[in-house]
């Protein structure tokens, strides 16, 4: 029997998390949120369970467009949570884009947290 688009997300987000898992080594995890109106990411530590850093769309820039969801806004997040992390002293990670495909918004966040010093 085929399988529903919700179960096909499902099973392929479970893959990459094992798959991310075997090939971690230690490093600590970038995951990625989208939603239609906001996007947002985390620096996670799986083995102490805690998130080092995050980041956004909700929250609010005074002067710019804050919310949204659109290439630009995933940009400022992808930069916003990688100054983050880089203060708490982590440049390695490995990034899990879940079940989304890495295209678009997905892509533009990783791109924008590479440029500011993140290592994937």
């Amino acid at each position: 029997m085929a399988l529903s688009l919700q179960q096909q997300a499902k099973r392929r987000s479970e893959r990459n998390r094992r798959r991310l898992k075997a090939v971690s080594g230690g490093r600590l995890r970038l995951s990625v949120h989208r939603s239609d109106k906001n996007i947002s990411a985390q620096i996670i530590d799986d083995l102490n369970g805690v998130t080092v850093a995050a980041a956004s769309s909700l929250e609010g820039d005074k002067g710019a467009k804050s919310k949204g969801s659109d290439v630009d806004a995933a940009a400022r997040i992808g930069k916003l949570v990688a100054e983050r992390a880089i203060e708490k002293g982590v440049k390695d990670v490995v990034f899990d884009r879940g079940s989304y495909i890495y295209h678009g918004r997905v892509k533009a966040l990783a791109e924008a947290a590479r440029e500011a010093g993140l290592n994937f």
